[in-house]
């Protein structure tokens, strides 16, 4: 009884390796599924682009795909923009990137301040307060810029009001009394609008992006992003 048990498992597992071979798809009417041809040859995809390369070309194929340097990231910006421009600028840039990808960086411009003395009538008389000026050891330019100020001396320019304030009140204890503070510049608050790292795919998408509330666009960071 036993070895006939064995013989119909050992016939059993014959027939079966058989069938899956496809030895036996004509005689038993079902067609064996399996990892063979024609099946395996039916599932390729665009087999004509498979291209089969010698060992020694494969090797040096994917070692140069290893060792490729990743895509370089660009900082780019476009502004500066006033307070009152922004916006706009912001609303023309949600048209290629969704909120999030920039920042808002701050690109306030300081103001400019000059310690100054004049404006005189005339040369005689601006000679004899640069001779005073000498004789109390002071420091003094001739201005040329701005043209209002010609015919007058200055003392100091500063990006900072307290420093003018301070240099006013020390040329007051040497004796000088007719200096006053002028203003050059305002002081002015701004923005820049930074993409930190842009691949290549969107920096030509950026350069692309064309709005006059963008003004000049997209350039390279001015001051590297940190």
């Amino acid at each position: 009884m036993l070895r006939a048990l064995v013989l119909v498992l050992a016939l059993a597992n014959l027939g079966f390796y058989a069938w899956s071979e496809g030895w036996l798809d004509g005689a038993v009417g079902v067609r064996a599924r399996g990892d063979r041809e024609p099946e395996r040859l039916a599932r390729q995809v665009h087999p004509e682009l498979v291209r089969i390369l010698p060992p020694a070309a494969a090797s040096a194929a994917a070692s140069s795909a290893a060792s490729a340097p990743p895509a370089a990231l660009a900082c780019l910006e476009a502004g500066p923009f006033g307070g009152s421009d922004v916006g706009a600028a912001e609303l023309a840039l949600q048209a290629a990137l969704p909120s999030g990808r920039w920042t808002d960086v701050p690109a306030d411009k300081p103001g400019s301040w000059m310690v100054y003395m004049g404006k005189y009538p005339n040369r005689d008389t601006l000679a004899k307060k640069e001779d005073e000026l000498k004789r109390r050891k002071v420091d003094f330019d001739e201005v040329t810029t701005p043209a209002e100020f010609e015919l007058g001396l200055s003392l100091g320019r500063f990006d900072e009001r307290a420093a003018a304030d301070a240099t006013l009140a020390q040329l007051a204890q040497q004796g000088i009394h007719t200096a006053r503070i002028v203003e050059l510049k305002p002081a002015t608050r701004g923005h820049l609008l930074r993409v930190d790292q842009a691949d290549p795919a969107l920096a030509g998408k950026l350069a692309a992006l064309k709005s006059d509330a963008l003004g000049r666009g997209f350039v390279p960071c001015a001051v590297a992003a940190r």
